[in-house]
């Protein structure tokens, strides 16, 4: 175990969850529980649950929950250890860092090791070595002093300069391999994996260097333009926007998203220091929840061709149903001998200056207008089959708009384009929401029928083999979390009598705690579990169970497992018999249950 038990229980009794969640999320109290926002998924409506009694976070809408260093663990993307950390030094708790498991310590050794390689990388620009990308930094009026600001390094024109560096510093082949810094060839060799190019160091919001992205500089390279490093244990490029650790000490209100590093490197030279790019990836939902903390406002700026604008229309439907004010900044054509150039922020700033930036900036259209102007593109106005499909369309998109107000205006506009009445398009529009609204009750019609779908688990990798006996498994661990004095001294159960295999390990860990600390504690789980199996539990805990008759219903959610145990074990059946007894168990057939 990486810390001692006693430590974990002083740190959760010191870290209410209802104080540490509320840090993170707006919470109002509602009953015996709070509610809010939840930070994990986009909605409007808050679903997020906070039990002060059970401390414990629940969401109904997308089901995560667990304990208070699951939440620290998922909100901020780190490791059961380091969320033990993180939270100690919130209670200002000594941590025993002399118990750190080996997955702790190398994660702190990969940060050791990144923020070396990122030293040596910054050193080597300035060395004989870097010329090639000193010289490529001037050519992009990249000033010294921005590279000092972003650590900008260079990788050598050799195959292991980096390596053998490493190495006189102690760390291993294996600790490089681990970090992404290095690759290792088909006849077992080992090499840098960055090599004659431009390094950006990309730092997350803590201050860590977590990974590197690298750009060629000699035109003539065979090689990829972009490198970046791979996913590694301390580095999960959907959850690092590069330069949000510079981003969110900005005094603007706002949050500039371009797609490039070098986008990011030279707005911020030119004085727009709130500019940030996703990592080689569409923007994400855990990058969207990372924003949140700092701004309620985007600006996405991405390259003005077909894959820039790609890229913002799924931007905007990703940020449709969140908090966020969004604006989309298209750059204009840039003409060259007569013929239109796409350009990025990168080349606006140099050729129009920050002035004209800022103007752009200022006149901005909203993600609606974005929307509605890519979606008119797609049609021929002239004709009145075109009109007649823009119309459908555009009620389809107009339908999405929560606001009656926002919903009238753009409606009216799309009228204008397509050349026809505003009330006939209105009349589509409510058309459209009505269909919609047919269309979720229908679903929500075809769940509520179906039985084993609203009790079987979302991830397939804890879906239920037999729904009989797990939904009284299910039972067994609920009374455990919520009321254990109904349970004598020795367990009633077996780990293996469990059809469900999370559900088993599930309560032989629980048991274990009751047995070496005389309580159940859901938050140490994490240590144990991943979050979505964390979640699980919520979810069977959040469950209603009447606690009036409890002796009796535990006794039997045990009859009926044990019943199906000796079913799955084959005792007194058939081989035709068993499949039959299976294939019920599939369909939740027969049990009584309690709640």
């Amino acid at each position: 175990m990486p810390f001692p038990q006693s430590f974990l229980d002083e740190l959760v009794a010191r870290s209410d969850i209802v104080d540490v969640v509320g840090s993170y999320v707006a919470l109002t109290k509602k009953g015996a529980n709070y509610f809010g926002l939840c930070p994990f998924h986009n909605e409007k409506t808050g679903s997020f649950s906070v039990s002060p009694d059970k401390q414990i976070y629940h969401c109904f809408g997308c089901k995560k929950g667990g304990g208070v260093i699951s939440f620290i663990m998922e909100e901020e993307n780190l490791s059961f250890p380091d969320a033990v950390r993180f939270l100690a030094k919130r209670a200002n708790l000594p941590v025993p860092e002399e118990e750190q498991g080996e997955g702790s310590r190398l994660r702190a050794r990969l940060l050791e090791l990144n923020r070396d390689a990122a030293r040596f990388y910054y050193e080597l620009l300035h060395d004989k070595r870097g010329e090639a990308c000193a010289e490529y930094l001037n050519q992009r009026r990249i000033t010294r002093r921005t590279a000092v600001n972003f650590g900008l390094g260079a990788s050598a024109d050799e195959w292991d300069s980096l390596l053998t560096a490493m190495a006189r510093k102690g760390y291993s082949k294996a600790e490089l391999l681990a970090a992404g810094l290095v690759v290792q060839g088909k006849g077992g060799s080992v090499y840098d994996k960055f090599r004659k190019r431009l390094i950006f160091p990309v730092i997350d919001v803590r201050g860590d260097v977590v990974a590197f992205g690298g750009r060629i500089v000699d035109k003539n390279d065979p090689g990829a333009k972009y490198m970046n490093s791979p996913e590694t244990i301390i580095y999960s490029k959907r959850r690092v926007l590069y330069g949000l650790n510079l981003a969110k000490k900005s005094k603007r209100e706002n949050i500039i998203l371009v797609e490039g590093n070098i986008d990011v490197v030279m707005l911020h030279q030119a004085g727009f220091d709130n500019a940030c790019a996703s990592m080689g990836t569409a923007l994400t939902t855990e990058q969207i929840r990372l924003l949140s903390r700092y701004t309620k406002e985007l600006i996405l700026c991405y390259d003005n061709d077909n894959a820039g604008r790609i890229a913002t229309q799924k931007a905007l439907e990703l940020l449709n149903d969140t908090d966020f004010s969004v604006r989309v900044l298209e750059l204009p054509n840039r003409i060259v001998d007569g013929q239109p150039v796409k350009q990025d922020a990168d080349d606006f700033i140099k050729n129009q200056g920050p002035d004209a930036f800022e103007r752009l900036l200022s006149g901005s259209e909203t993600g609606m207008d974005f929307r509605m102007a890519r979606l008119a593109a797609g049609f021929d106005l002239t004709s009145d089959q075109g009109r007649i499909d823009y119309a459908a369309a555009a009620a389809d998109l107009l339908a999405e708009l929560p606001n009656a107000v926002e919903r009238e205006i753009y409606t009216t506009r799309a009228a204008a384009s397509a050349g026809i009445s505003p009330d006939a398009l209105k009349l589509e529009v409510q058309r459209s929401i009505k269909r919609r609204g047919y269309r979720q009750r229908w679903e929500q019609e075809k769940r509520d029928l179906n039985v084993a779908a609203q009790v079987q688990p979302k991830e397939r990798a804890i879906r239920y083999d037999n729904l009989r006996s797990a939904m009284a498994e299910e039972g067994v661990l609920r009374l455990l979390c919520t009321d254990d004095s109904v349970f004598g001294d020795a367990p009633p159960l077996r780990e293996e009598e469990f059809s469900s295999p999370l559900l088993g390990r599930l309560f032989a860990r629980l048991w274990q705690q009751r047995q070496e600390s005389g309580r159940i504690s859901l938050p140490l789980l994490a240590e144990s579990f991943t979050p979505d199996e964390v979640s699980h539990l919520s979810t069977i805990v959040q469950k209603p169970e009447s606690l009036k008759n409890a002796p009796q219903a535990l006794r039997d959610y045990i009859r009926i497992i044990q019943e199906e145990y000796q079913k799955r074990s084959g005792a007194g059946l058939d081989p035709l018999a068993a499949a039959t007894e299976k294939y019920k168990a599939q369909l939740g057939h027969g049990g009584k249950q309690h709640g």
